[in-house]
């Protein structure tokens, strides 16, 4: 449903044009201190408006802490922060209500609630709501405290240079894609099980909540499968664990090896797009011409950095509470 993990629970709440959006975290360590400055420098990396390609829709997100925290600790209960919306235009999504955005889920929500779903600004499906999985990561982060968690662009359309790959969809008048690397340092071994829980299992399943995101691969990837065994395989150095080179990416068997955790998302290009294309006019039953109006981000990557890093810490923040007593840590 809309909750994610075992013991380090996270459930995502609010609409995007609702009254607020926001996150209830279950398994918080109780003592963890935690303010709201805690949250600034995460959150305003999410913000859109701030830099080239980004949407012009720009809300404070100011955490408002509603449970579990007491003295500026965490008490142990389920704790509650919400982030407000302020700074919506309803009207843009109310024009076009029959006729679904290609790319966007306004078409599969409107069949799975019946027409009772919020559709104005993508409702519960909005990237909005990734405010709330930063604000998770937060949390996660100081609990892995030992960890360096970062992600960083690698591209934009193809090109390496963030500033070129976003002036190709400047003179294409269209949205573009990209690709979004995280890095982790620090973890130890044996975290993480064999098969449904390995540690790409969950990773996994955690970035597929970033709206947006189509694929993710670890260590070499796709690249793997050009390369013979003998060049793929890590040769162990030493009683650390630490190897010649990272192939593996830093998980074998669904484990952490103790070496760099390095993966990668593809993210698409944002569906909202100027451009004219065909969808359903779902009062009509005939297909239209149809050009998304309204405020969207050109380049979705731009923002998933500080995401990627939240959803990651939150995975790690749950394996690492699921971890067997014995082992190393």
């Amino acid at each position: 449903m809309n909750a994610f993990g075992k013991l380090f629970r996270v459930t995502i709440i609010g609409e995007s044009h609702g009254p607020a959006v926001g996150v209830i975290v279950d398994g918080v360590p109780p003592g963890l201190p935690l303010s709201a400055d805690d949250f600034q420098e995460d959150i305003e990396r999410r913000k859109g408006g701030m830099q080239k390609g980004t949407t012009p829709r720009k809300e404070d997100d100011f955490p408002l802490f509603q449970t579990g925290l007491f003295n500026g600790h965490c008490t142990g209960a389920p704790l509650t922060i919400m982030f407000e919306n302020k700074n919506t235009r309803s009207g843009d999504y109310e024009k076009q209500r029959a006729v679904p955005r290609p790319g966007h889920a306004d078409f599969v929500a409107h069949q799975k609630f019946g027409g009772f779903e919020d559709f104005r600004g993508g409702g519960h499906f909005s990237g909005r709501l990734t405010v709330g999985l930063v604000a998770a990561g937060v949390v996660a982060k100081k609990i892995l405290s030992s960890l360096s968690i970062r992600a960083t662009i690698l591209e934009i359309g193809g090109v390496a240079d963030v500033e070129a790959g976003l002036q190709k969809a400047i003179d294409a008048k269209d949205s573009i894609g990209g690709i979004v690397e995280c890095r982790v340092e620090g973890l130890p071994i044996g975290w993480g099980e064999p098969f449904f829980d390995s540690v790409e299992s969950v990773i996994s399943h955690a970035v597929f909540a970033i709206p947006a995101v189509r694929g993710v691969e670890f260590g070499t990837g796709f690249r793997a499968a050009k390369m013979f065994g003998i060049e793929h395989n890590d040769a162990i150095e030493d009683q650390s664990g630490k190897t010649r080179t990272n192939h593996a990416g830093g998980v074998v068997g669904g484990i952490t090896n103790g070496n760099e955790l390095v993966f990668r998302i593809a993210i698409k290009p944002t569906s909202s797009t100027p451009k004219e294309q065909l969808t359903l006019n779902w009062e009509t039953g005939e297909q239209e011409t149809f050009s998304v109006k309204g405020r969207h981000d050109l380049c979705i990557a731009l923002r998933v950095p500080v995401v990627l890093e939240a959803v990651t810490a939150i995975a790690l923040a749950d394996l690492m509470m699921q971890t067997r007593p014995n082992v190393k840590q």
